[in-house]
């Protein structure tokens, strides 16, 4: 199962305290915007996300069609098809994409331990 990009999307409290702190240990900012409380940053290739306010947990995140510096690919697997495969896996969804859709969606699941995990398309 290929699930694309990973990164691990973390819940602030304060963006710009934050960013300071993983700059201190070698990330630079590769996406978002600090003013919108949101921001990706990287160390070379791990990819953190900061959102404040956004969500109550940290979030392990993939995104299919990226490569680590969130650049398109050109083969993927799509999210609806990654929704299936986990499905036939028997992964209970807790937010489904659209299956009926095309380009961006997401999805949402849990692991045993209750560690949300989003798979997130964004073309």
């Amino acid at each position: 199962m290929k699930l694309g990009a990973f990164s691990v999307s973390l819940s602030v409290k304060d963006i710009t305290k934050s960013k300071a702190f993983y700059e201190k240990l070698g990330f630079q900012p590769l996406g978002g915007d600090a003013t919108q409380n949101w921001l990706i940053m990287k160390n070379e290739s791990c990819v953190i996300g900061l959102f404040q306010g956004m969500f109550e947990e940290n979030i392990l995140t993939f995104n299919p069609g990226w490569n680590q510096n969130a650049e398109d690919i050109d083969s993927f697997t799509d999210v609806r098809e990654l929704q299936k495969q986990l499905k036939e896996h028997g992964i209970k969804i807790l937010s489904e994409a659209d299956e009926t859709s095309e380009g961006p969606a997401s999805l949402t699941i849990e692991d045993p331990d209750g560690n949300p995990i989003l798979i997130d398309q964004h073309r």
